[in-house]
């Protein structure tokens, strides 16, 4: 196993002069040097392959002793330093202080066809930044980070790659609903990759503690290694950076909004710089629309990262932002007027999406009204987000008669849909199939457009939660099977036809597949 290492975090970046593996309060660095844990008996259970041949290796070298000791954590690859980062972070809504790399560990950069992608273990041991825990993962969570970020990936979401899933052979201690009931399970590793795993907090921990000189190095060597297009220096430099973050953060909430994605847990720590989706914990997508619906137990009570609000809450942490790179640009209307235009942008790009999503690509005053009166349906009786937008695109814009039995298959409960309630239903789709007389596209044609807009197939937490069962039992055919359908979610594959279903009346309150907590 070759590998093109490429190393400039650690070599550009000042690391923590004190190399003990213990827990501390870190100053004037941007990360730690630190060995993953040896684990007992590590297995492999996944390989994504095209992670695999991004980074330069082969199917023959994923199935190499070498790959499995490197990815485990239990040999680290010559003449490279594994680190652990250093960040703080905003959690849910208050400063929670130094925070970083807990249990996740870097283990080197690789540059292959001129891109460079940072590899980064997580569940492979305690660091300085661990606090109390173990640094270690379950299977559980491990099963649903790998799953999940290759199925955003493939459905055109920035996102950070998975490229291993591995058993460490060891057994973890989690209390998966934090009610004092903690038992035994398994553990695991899963490989993560990106171009980088920088986040907002890397920038607020050195703001907070007036380190503005490392604050300053580690704004420069972001701009030069991930956002090229920036030629200006100084404060100029830090504004235009900013306003590209914002950009590119917009572009991920946008996406997440489109299919239906609940992150769960959009901390500052959780906001990636590049603007990829990243920390897959307690997320979900939208199975009944309930814009007010969080998939994460600890944000039951006030929802502040439910599905609807997600968008300001990436306002609120981009301010965040700000605060910490005021240092370095000493104005505030710049970034207020960035601020302000994301603000706009928001509901410019919802709008924008959402008429993509009905099919509508011509330009109509009318389509506000028509977006509001269909959420404002979508919440009178429960229907499925994913099975609604996928099967709209087989209205026949010529047929006005019994439009809304089209679209039962979408309903939790059709034998509700009567008296006011159908009567919407039918007023509603009776203008959508007039205003579809205003469009250019044929039935056809706006068909093949809105299904590449609207998926048949995600990860709903039920079918992550049955892989999980199956795989803690031995069983990886459900894993393997949901990998290589989501690689292809606008795809009709026939084959899976099965699981372009509704959640099913077991999955509506079971642990895993409605609710879930951090525990991982």
């Amino acid at each position: 196993m070759k590998l093109n290492i490429q190393n400039t975090f650690t070599e550009e970046l000042p690391s923590d002069l004190i190399k003990e593996n213990t827990r501390r309060q870190v100053k004037k660095a941007c990360f730690s040097y630190v060995s993953p844990k040896k684990t007992s008996n590590p297995s492999l259970i996944h390989v994504s392959e095209d992670v695999l041949h991004k980074i330069g290796l082969t199917a023959l070298d994923s199935s190499s002793k070498d790959f499995l000791s490197v990815f485990s954590g239990n040999n680290v690859y010559k003449n490279t330093t594994p680190y652990a980062m250093c960040y703080g972070g905003h959690q849910f809504g208050n400063w929670a202080g130094q925070l970083g790399d807990g249990r996740a560990i870097n283990l080197f950069e690789v540059l292959h066809q001129k891109n460079r992608w940072a590899i980064q273990l997580k569940g492979a041991g305690k660091t300085p930044y661990s606090r109390t825990a173990d640094g270690l993962a379950v299977l559980r969570s491990s099963i649903r980070e790998y799953l999940c970020s290759e199925a955003m990936f493939h459905l055109g979401i920035p996102t950070t790659r998975a490229l291993s899933l591995c058993l460490s052979g060891d057994q973890v201690l989690r209390d998966i609903l934090y009610n004092g009931n903690p038992a035994y399970e398994q553990g695991a590793i899963v490989t993560r990759v990106a171009q980088s795993f920088i986040r907002f907090g890397n920038f607020e921990i050195l703001a907070s503690q007036g380190d503005i000189k490392t604050l300053q190095l580690l704004t420069d060597y972001t701009i030069k290694h991930f956002f090229p297009t920036i030629t200006e220096k100084g404060k100029g430099a830090y504004v235009d950076f900013f306003k590209q973050v914002t950009q590119l953060s917009l572009e991920m909430v946008t996406h997440w909004q489109r299919v239906g994605f609940v992150h769960g847990v959009m901390n500052t720590d959780n906001m990636s710089i590049l603007g990829l989706t990243i920390d897959y914990g307690p997320y979900g997508w939208l199975e009944d629309y309930d814009p007010g619906w969080t998939p994460n137990t600890t944000d039951r009570q006030h929802k502040r990262y439910r599905f609807g609000n997600q968008p300001k809450v990436v306002q609120w942490n981009l301010f965040k932002l700000a605060n910490a790179l005021y240092p370095l640009i000493e104005e505030a209307e710049p970034l207020e007027t960035i601020l302000e235009e994301y603000s706009s942008n928001v509901e410019i790009r919802k709008l924008e999406m959402i008429r993509s999503k009905l099919g509508l690509f011509e330009l109509d005053e009318d389509d506000f009204s028509l977006i509001e009166d269909l959420e404002n349906n979508m919440q009178l009786i429960e229907i499925d987000y994913i099975i609604f937008y996928r099967i709209l695109s087989q209205i026949n814009s010529s047929n006005t008669s019994t439009l809304v039995k089209v679209l039962l298959e979408a309903f939790y409960n059709p034998n509700e849909l009567i008296n006011e309630v159908e009567e919407k239903w039918q007023n509603w789709l009776n203008k959508y199939i007039e205003r579809l007389q205003k469009e250019k596209n044929s039935d056809i044609e706006r068909k093949e457009k809105m299904n590449t807009i609207n998926p048949k197939y995600v990860l709903r937490n039920y079918m992550a939660q049955l892989a999980i069962e199956d795989a803690e039992k031995g069983d990886y055919e459900l894993l393997n099977e949901f990998h290589t359908m989501l690689q292809q979610p606008y795809a009709e594959q026939p084959e899976y036809q099965k699981w372009f279903a509704k959640r099913p009346n077991w999955a509506r309150n079971k642990v895993g597949c409605s609710m879930l907590s951090c525990s991982s």
